[in-house]
């Protein structure tokens, strides 16, 4: 991410996030079913070395990446200290991380125990690793749109929305009889929430900081959106222990998508007034 926001023109930039995210969704939704052949054809162990070797693909995927960006007077001059040291006294960075937990917990929590919830309601496994593959179709989507809505509009704002809309789509999904039909939506509809949340927050990043330790910034941020992710995981395994279910954790789930809506509303989106100079110099 940080990689395409340092390349990407300051008008695209958020466009270009989304598609990068996009990527990652892709590869959810045909590795799903791919795994699961090779599971199925090769065994377990064969399919691991598979894996091993497509991610070492990447390797050389990233050797084509720019290096060390040129330096710009006034704006990438400033130290690691410096810019680690700005976003902890900023105040709407630190709403965006403690946000990004919830976004965490929301993803961990679906992906991890969502088949398990399915069929706990009498439906077939399959029904639950087909779902996860809508949500990561979906998510293609979703991932895109949210880049391209945040280059138009203010990202906050569209990120309140989302995480009010996670809500809105769990609280419905508990309300609703649990079918195929009714599953299929739901993945779908949270598909189009699932990691929309990542452009947007990576691209605030960008934007109030600027994009030279934009991957240590929003390496900051993801932190905590895996200590989320870690008790989304965890709850979830917790409810069914003592509880027989995991209505607790939805519900638990509803209540976080409304904090973070509130959380992200009145985060300050302005460039930090070091670059605001800076482009006022230039």
């Amino acid at each position: 991410m940080a990689a395409v926001a340092r390349v990407a023109p300051e008008d695209k930039r958020s466009t270009w996030l989304g598609i990068a995210s996009a990527g990652g969704s892709a590869g959810q939704f045909l590795l799903l079913p791919a795994s699961q052949t090779s599971i199925n054809t090769f065994g377990g162990s064969m399919t691991f070395l598979i894996m091993a070797a497509l991610a070492f693909i990447m390797v050389f995927c990233a050797a084509s990446l720019a290096g060390r960006p040129e330096q710009q007077v006034g704006i990438d001059s400033q130290s690691l200290s410096a810019a680690i040291g700005e976003a902890s006294k900023h105040h709407g960075f630190l709403l965006l991380t403690v946000g990004f937990f919830v976004c965490g917990f929301h993803v961990a929590f679906i992906a991890t125990h969502l088949p398990g919830y399915i069929v706990s309601c009498n439906l077939p496994a399959f029904t639950g690793a087909t779902a996860l593959g809508i949500i990561g179709f979906f998510n293609i989507i979703g991932s895109m749109s949210a880049g391209t809505l945040g280059g138009r509009f203010r990202k906050k704002y569209l990120l309140s929305g989302i995480y009010l809309a996670r809500s809105l789509v769990i609280g419905l999904f508990m309300l609703a009889p649990k079918t195929e039909p009714v599953v299929w939506l739901f993945s779908a509809s949270f598909g189009l929430l699932w990691l929309s949340t990542v452009p947007l927050t990576s691209g605030l990043v960008g934007q109030i900081f600027g994009p030279r330790y934009m991957a240590t910034l929003f390496g900051i941020v993801m932190f905590s959106h895996q200590v989320g992710a870690f008790f989304g995981a965890w709850f979830g395994g917790l409810s069914v222990d003592y509880t027989g279910g995991y209505e607790t954790v939805w519900i638990i789930s509803i209540l976080l998508g409304l904090f973070a809506a509130a959380l992200h509303w009145p985060i300050a989106d302005r460039p930090v007034a070091r670059l605001s100079a800076a482009a006022t110099k230039g």
